[in-house]
């Protein structure tokens, strides 16, 4: 599994030999000017919410891509009605694709779309590949939920927010990984606006102070798992 860091919270994951792009936000993100949309591949966008700081690009990307969005049954039904491909969720519901399974579980937030349209409830994403399980937590609060995760799930990596104000901040993304038993931390939602810039080598040592690793990618740099 191959995951790569295109800015704010969005993704692109490699599985399975097919292409993930989570929760695109690319074209709007100044810090992400050197990552051309019209050159990744796509063959499922997961969706967390609507807000706009998470689906700008959907539409020029699954034009372009013909891809699958998979999200909570609002936003589905929002660009199914668009004529793009969309799989429905909701939350405790899980789905076998065919690049692995996929469990959409609870994230406390907010969703509408930019347009004021319905944006169903907030989720986040657990992903079991072949060889390898993330956690998407999409944009939330700390919470107990979180704790359900490892009883049906062994995580090898987290992606959890630590940018604050909107979501988590580092220290509650430390509880965080108590809570799903995970300690290989991928921080993301964090410096795109002032409301959440942070001090990178501060949440490091915070995360490293409690015998856990937080990665901090540069935008366009990958991990492979």
């Amino acid at each position: 599994m191959k995951i790569t860091f295109y800015g704010h919270a969005s993704l692109g994951i490699e599985v399975g030999g097919k292409h993930i792009i989570v929760d695109p936000f690319i074209t709007g993100n100044p810090l992400a000017s050197a990552i051309d949309i019209n050159t990744l591949k796509a063959d499922y966008i997961l969706l967390t919410h609507a807000h706009g700081d998470h689906v700008l690009d959907v539409e020029a990307i699954a034009n372009r891509t013909e891809a699958t969005i998979v999200s909570n049954a609002e936003i589905a039904s929002y660009y199914a009605k668009l004529g793009l491909k969309a799989h429905p969720m909701n939350h405790g519901g899980s789905w076998n694709f065919d690049f692995g399974k996929v469990k959409y579980v609870n994230a406390v937030h907010s969703s509408s779309f930019p347009d004021g349209s319905n944006g169903g409830n907030p989720g986040g994403f657990v992903i079991e590949g072949e060889h390898k399980n993330i956690y998407i937590a999409g944009d939330t609060a700390l919470t107990m939920d979180m704790k359900l995760i490892p009883m049906r799930t062994k995580l090898d990596l987290a992606i959890l927010p630590i940018g604050s104000n909107f979501t988590m901040d580092v220290e509650d993304a430390i509880i965080a990984s108590d809570f799903i038993e995970c300690d290989k931390i991928l921080g993301y939602h964090f410096d795109t606006f002032g409301y959440i810039e942070i001090n990178h080598e501060e949440s490091i040592r915070k995360f490293f102070d409690k015998g856990k690793d937080l990665m901090l990618l540069e935008i366009g740099e990958s991990i492979e798992l």
